[in-house]
């Protein structure tokens, strides 16, 4: 193998006596270079853009959620949520109950959720770094709404003179003909304590309030609730605890992690990512083949020299690896450089804000280990495709030669 890969050496690094076969090969290398660098730009700007995005949601979502298998609620008795909290793996957890309602703020209207929340919740989700305004209290009377629903409804932080007015359907009563409307609601004034912002959807969907006063307003006992928050420590095994909250609570239940939770944001940002890589995985094929095309047009040059190796002993297999072997250091030449510099300059933008979308938001770009290996990766299969496809045009200069 140390004929071929001295032959091939010589070969990438010396100069054509034809001009035309220089510029070519230039060109290929030129190539791959920019194939590499600019696959593994476009991978850390998605794996960026979806850090970025991520973010936001991560803010508001817990690391695991218990759910009703079947239902709006399910119960969760004191001597439940001690086996729970005994659970190895589990930080801490909230209680909450959700339901939709209907907000009235001076002629105005608009239709959320409210999601009540017990004193736990801070500590399982990072909620209160989004507010403007406070978290809520120990008072009831206090909502922390979205800023989405605060733009709709006009609403404002602590305007005891305009309260918001919320309504909810009685349990069992809204159908009931002949009732007066009125009663067919529960409804309770609040004062907007917090306004928080997090991303459009859910800005527009979650009206926070105290544990206590969503169970009132939705008439429910003590043990019933909508989902149970968890927040599990480092070190712990999601999948480990998940499978024990399932033994402690059987059928009944069902527990999400926060990208099931997130199922269509994830599966949006990775068909995103893949449609990218397939798209710049083309661009790379072109410029592979442009290495291919190189090596033939060497091999034609080189007639003269494979027939004298061929004299001197070397086999057909020997002089096809001279010229794979030179299609894989110019691929692996190329690349490296390509993706050295991209590294390179995907570091910068971290350190020192290159680019910016805004003038406080700079281009989000982020160096993981799994994109350094699917350009190696990429580059690396295609290259040696190409380099086959053209060291099999040796067998054909020694015939004619």
């Amino acid at each position: 193998m140390k004929f071929p890969f001295y032959i091939a050496r010589r070969y990438l690094f010396s100069k054509s006596s034809n001009n035309a076969i220089n510029i070519i090969t230039i060109i290929a290398a030129i190539g791959v270079f920019a194939g590499a660098f600019s696959l593994f730009i476009v991978l850390s700007g998605f794996a960026g853009l979806k850090d970025f995005s991520l973010s936001f949601s991560n803010k508001f979502d817990p690391d695991l959620k218990i759910l009703p298998s079947s239902g709006k609620t399910f119960q969760f008795p004191e001597n439940k949520a001690e086996e729970l909290a005994e659970i190895e793996g589990i930080s801490s957890f909230s209680r909450i109950i959700e339901e939709r309602i209907f907000l009235d703020y001076r002629n105005k209207n608009h239709t959320a959720f409210i999601k009540g929340v017990d004193k736990n919740y801070q500590q399982v989700t990072q909620i209160d770094s989004a507010i403007a305004g406070s978290w809520l209290t120990s008072s009831e009377a206090q909502v922390v709404v979205g800023n989405t629903i605060s733009r709709k409804l006009g609403l404002s932080i602590f305007n005891y003179q305009n309260l918001l007015n919320v309504m909810v359907p009685r349990p069992g009563k809204g159908q009931i003909t002949g009732l007066n409307p009125g009663q067919a609601f529960n409804q309770e004034k609040v004062i907007v304590s917090g306004i928080y912002s997090v991303n459009e959807e859910l800005d527009d969907k979650y009206v926070f309030s105290n544990l206590n006063f969503a169970r009132n307003l939705l008439e429910l006992d003590e043990d019933t609730f909508s989902g149970v928050e968890i927040k599990i420590t480092p070190e712990a095994d999601a999948d480990v605890v998940t499978e024990e909250i399932k033994a402690l609570f059987g059928d009944e239940i069902i527990v999400k992690n926060r990208a099931q939770l997130n199922e269509m944001l994830y599966k949006m940002l990775n068909t995103e990512n893949l449609a990218v890589y397939l798209i710049f995985t083309l661009v790379l094929i072109i410029a592979l083949f442009n290495v291919a095309g190189s090596i033939i047009m060497v091999i034609l040059d080189k007639r003269e020299n494979i027939k004298t190796l061929f004299n001197l002993g070397a086999s057909e297999s020997q002089i096809k690896r001279i010229f794979f072997t030179q299609g894989m250091l110019m691929t692996i030449i190329g690349g490296a450089i390509g993706l050295s510099a991209a590294i390179l300059l995907v570091y910068l933008q971290l350190q020192f804000d290159l680019v910016m979308i805004t003038p406080s938001l700079p281009y989000p770009v982020a160096i993981t280990l799994e994109n350094i290996l699917i350009v190696i990766f990429t580059i690396g299969i295609l290259g040696l495709i190409a380099s086959f496809i053209a060291a099999g045009s040796s067998r054909k200069a020694l015939k004619a030669v």
